[in-house]
């Protein structure tokens, strides 16, 4: 495929499931994938949702599969092969379950996370021929990355090492950050919050979340999405609408 030469011109959100976990007196709840459609007409999907074959741990709430991202994306009228570019933000099992489907694309992935999860970490291990087959091709980045004008990658640790967030510009909306699960709930978008149980490191939780505090201050953010809100996501435009 050909280098993504365009700016963002339209942002949808394609919730995929629905799951109910009681952490902190919240519902922790949807499981979201992303498209960026560009000027240049290439297509950027940001994370693929829960494997099929995912089956919850003893004693946890059942996972409702609404749909899955090769449904969504072909109510686009796109398949896996027209997709350009696949960021991941992390390798947790709602995030990575369809990585195999797209051998055509580059994947993008902070550098520190692809060697962790690659090194056997087990936090990742249910998922790993997911996202490790041997046909995908990966792009590794360090640190925050102008993956092109209009499209930032930021790195956010925290809730795994090597998580990225993403910044999307958009001509009519503005800049929208997609926090991913660096603030997986709204409330928790604070400088001095604790870390949940499936957080990594609060040291470093806190540190990107004041980051993306400073962020919306500095680049006037007009949208914040935050990666399991289920409060939020009823407020928001979903696919096949979009954000232009």
């Amino acid at each position: 495929m050909e280098p993504v030469s365009g700016i963002p011109q339209r942002l949808y959100f394609m919730p995929v499931e629905t799951t109910t976990i009681p952490i902190g007196g919240s519902l922790y709840g949807m499981v979201v994938c992303y498209l960026i459609q560009t000027s240049d007409g290439k297509n950027i999907l940001i994370d693929s949702g829960v494997p099929a074959d995912y089956q919850p741990p003893a004693g946890a709430q059942p996972h409702t599969h609404e749909t899955n991202v090769i449904s969504q994306l072909a109510a686009l009228g796109l398949r896996p092969d027209d997709i350009d570019l696949l960021i991941c933000t992390h390798f947790d099992t709602d995030h990575v379950g369809y990585h195999d489907a797209f051998t055509h694309t580059e994947l993008i992935v902070q550098r520190t996370h692809y060697e962790v999860a690659r090194g056997g970490h087990p936090r990742f291990a249910p998922t790993r021929a997911h996202w490790d087959h041997p046909a995908l091709r990966y792009r590794l980045i360090d640190g925050d990355t102008e993956l092109l004008p209009g499209l930032t990658l930021i790195e956010t640790s925290g809730h795994a090492v090597g998580h990225q967030s993403a910044l999307v510009r958009l001509p009519q909306t503005g800049p929208v950050l997609l926090a991913g699960d660096a603030v997986a709930l709204q409330r928790l978008f604070t400088p001095d919050r604790r870390a949940w149980p499936l957080d990594d490191n609060e040291e470093q939780l806190r540190a990107s979340t004041r980051k993306l505090l400073d962020l919306v201050e500095r680049e006037q953010v007009a949208v914040v999405v935050f990666g399991h809100d289920a409060e939020q996501w009823q407020s928001l435009k979903k696919a096949p609408d979009c954000y232009e």
